[in-house]
This record gives C-alpha cells, structure tokens and sequence, in this order.
C-alpha cells in the first residue's frame, strides 16, 4: 500500500483490551496511523476479557474517537454484553454488534473511499460488512481469521448441532467472494486449505521485542509480588474463559500442595473467575492465588518474575487457536509448559524450536510432573531458545510491514 491509502478495519474487539485479539488489533492500527495510513476501526467499547465495559467507556449509545492527529478514528458501536457468555448468548452478542456497526458502515458509504478493507474474525459474519461496503465503494477486503470460531464452537458443543451448516455455509460465502485470507498459524492455513482454493497468507501475531525483553535477576523480582526469592512460581496469565480448562489447574495445585516452593498464580479476569476462587476456597486449596490483569508498565517485570508459564488448552481446541499469550513469553525468554496433542501446530513449532515444553493435552497427572520437574532443573537453554525465537520471527518491526506488501 502506497503511504496516502485510507485502511478501513472492522473488528469487535481493540484497544485498550490488554489480551486477546483486541491487543493486536490496537497494535495494528496504531501501527498502521503512525505509519502513514489513514486508518478507521470500527469496534466496539472494550470489554473482554471481563464481559463488562471498562471505565470511562459506556455502552449506551456511538463514540467516536481521534488519535495520531487525525491519522486514527474509532467508532465505538454499542451492543449486548452478556455476564455469562453461553454459545447462544455469545451469537446474540455478535449479531448485535453487526447490526450496529451497520449503522456505520452505512454512514461511511457518504465519505471518502477506503482502499483496503479489513476484517478481523471473529466474529465470521462481520466478512458481510465488508463486502457490502465493496459493492457500493470498492476497495479490496483481507478477511483475517484469529480463531477458527465455528470449529471451535462446535468442539466445544457451544450450539446446538443444527445451527452450524448454516454458519459454515455463510462462512463459504464470505471467503469466495473476498481478495485476501489470512490467518496466524500454519495449523489453521492447513484446515483453511480443506475450505477454500484462494491463496492464503500467513500473517502471525506479533510482540514487541523491545517492551518484552529478559530481565537479569529475575528472583528478587518475586518479592514485588510478595512470593520468596526460592519459590517456584507458575504463572497462567490471561484470559479465564472455558477454553482454557482452568480448573484441571486447581487440581495440579492440589496434586503439589505438599511442595512448599512451588505457588500458583492466576492473573487476569474473566467470566469463570469467580467460579475457580469459590472452588480453590471451598476445596482449602492453599497454593493458588489470584491476580487482576497487571498494568502494562509493570508486565515486563511481572512476565520475568515467573519461573514457569502455563499455556492450557483443551485437547479439542489444541489447534484451532494460537494463544495470543504465548508471544510476550517467549520474548521475554519464558519457559513455557503447553498443552497441546502431537501433529497440533503448538506441538509442532514448540518442540522444533526448542523454547519450551509440550506436555498432552488434559491430562493432569502429567502436567503435574513436569511442573515439579522443570521446578528442580536448569531450562536456561529453553529460555535462550524462546528470546531467540521471538527476535528471529515475531519482531512487529517485521510482520506489520510484510503484511501492508503482501495486502498492496
């Protein structure tokens, strides 16, 4: 793209989410304003991964925003946010977004032209904005998929079994009709190959290498966080959603409780929260704590503090996502435990590179051995790996320029 192209991007989810796909999202589009390109987002107030707007935002009714000079607007569309996001209550959710951010793709038809459209899924169906504003304007739509939503939806019986020949057949219409595909892991180009004959393209998620970096130390940052220097900490930190599987995690705890070095340590928010803490309490479970989402200022140092990193997933999602979580580990030289099932791509790139450890998915007893383990040995060739890793292929200097060449 030349440097004078407008960029329109359509995703619910942005800054300043700090996890999740509405991270990179705001990375991109600041990116791309600071870049030169005259970017517009249509999103929707922050709420993820709480379900719950977050202050000062409100959800009653549009906002529109301006950053970099004018280079960057964000129109803020309202929609239904439910406290507990079952299969039917997220589709509710989704198609309430879609029916506003309608609204102003509608009022952009009467402004200047956007030269590339993109869309950020999911949600899937927001690809049919998209080419409604093409067939009026123009332009040329890169439809990026950050979750194979409707597989994962379906392995996890998150909808009834009948509702999803429709959603796949929608989806089948969207991909035919667009220029661009694009997705964030080799694992989901390979399913995305069983859909369509287009060509795709690989464009991963990012850190920055520069504000995640190793810091030298690393036990005495433990004492900021009230835990001794000798102890073990494992950290999961992120979004806790029913994908994760976190409550297989409360039973490792249980498993080790009688090492008194290693703690575990929950840290962010969402709608299973409250649930894990009533079942740590009820069960007297000692060695768990837990911790909101950490200031951005602080999560460098919060990121080197742990010993050990957990990357959970259920075994039927293990290559449907590409946790967004695992990039700023690696960056920071992390040792990482994943959970993930030989032939996944998480398996795959985790074990040819050797920056971390793979254990199978669910299965606790395992996990909890290797935890205890990795607790009593030297992994600093993992860690040395992971930097590596990230330097070599995750820098965003790197992948947000490729990805403007690729998409001109």
């Amino acid at each position: 793209m030349e440097m004078n192209k407008r960029v329109l991007v359509v995703g619910i989810n942005c800054f300043p989410e700090l996890t999740g796909i509405g991270k990179y999202s705001g990375e991109m589009i600041n990116w791309l304003a600071e870049n030169g390109y005259q970017t517009t987002m249509i999103t929707a107030p922050p709420y993820y991964p709480d379900w719950r707007v977050q202050k000062p935002y409100q959800n009653y009714w549009y906002k529109k925003e301006n950053f970099h000079e004018g280079k960057l607007n964000l129109y803020r569309c309202p929609l239904y946010i439910p406290r507990s996001p079952s299969g039917i209550k997220r589709l509710i959710h989704e198609a309430t977004f879609f029916l506003s951010a309608f609204v102003v793709v509608f009022k952009l038809l009467f402004q200047q032209k956007h030269d590339l459209i993109l869309v950020i899924a999911p949600p899937f169906h927001l690809g049919f904005l998209a080419l409604f504003y093409r067939f009026f304007k123009g332009g040329k739509i890169v439809y990026h998929i950050q979750d194979l939503q409707i597989e994962a939806a379906r392995e996890l019986q998150m909808l009834p079994a009948g509702f999803f020949s429709i959603l796949f057949g929608m989806e089948r219409f969207i991909m035919k009709r667009v220029e661009f595909i694009s997705t964030i892991s080799e694992g989901m180009l390979s399913k995305l190959k069983l859909k369509t004959d287009k060509q795709l393209t690989f464009f991963p998620n990012w850190v920055d290498i520069a504000g995640f970096y190793p810091l030298p130390e690393r036990s005495t940052l433990k004492l900021k966080w009230d835990y001794n220097e000798n102890d073990q900490v494992v950290l999961y930190s992120g979004s806790i959603g029913e994908k994760q599987g976190l409550i297989s995690l409360l039973r490792i705890a249980e498993l080790l409780q009688d090492n008194s070095k290693i703690k575990f340590l929950i840290c962010g928010n969402g709608p299973y929260k409250q649930e894990l803490i009533r079942i740590r309490d009820q069960k007297g479970i000692k060695n768990v704590r837990f911790l909101p989402f950490q200031d951005y200022s602080k999560f460098n140092e919060f990121l080197n503090m742990a010993d050990i990193h957990l990357i959970l997933q259920k075994a039927n999602a293990s290559d449907l996502v590409m946790p967004s979580k695992l990039t700023a580990i690696l960056s920071v030289g992390g040792l990482a435990i994943v959970t993930a099932n030989a032939g996944t791509t998480l398996y795959q790139v985790i074990n040819e590179h050797g920056m971390g450890v793979v254990v199978p998915a669910e299965e606790d007893q395992i996990l909890a051995s290797k935890i205890l383990e990795i607790s009593e040995s030297n992994q600093n060739q993992l860690r040395i790996n992971a930097r590596e890793y990230a330097s070599k292929y995750l820098d965003k200097n790197n992948i947000l320029p490729k990805m403007v060449k690729d998409f001109s």
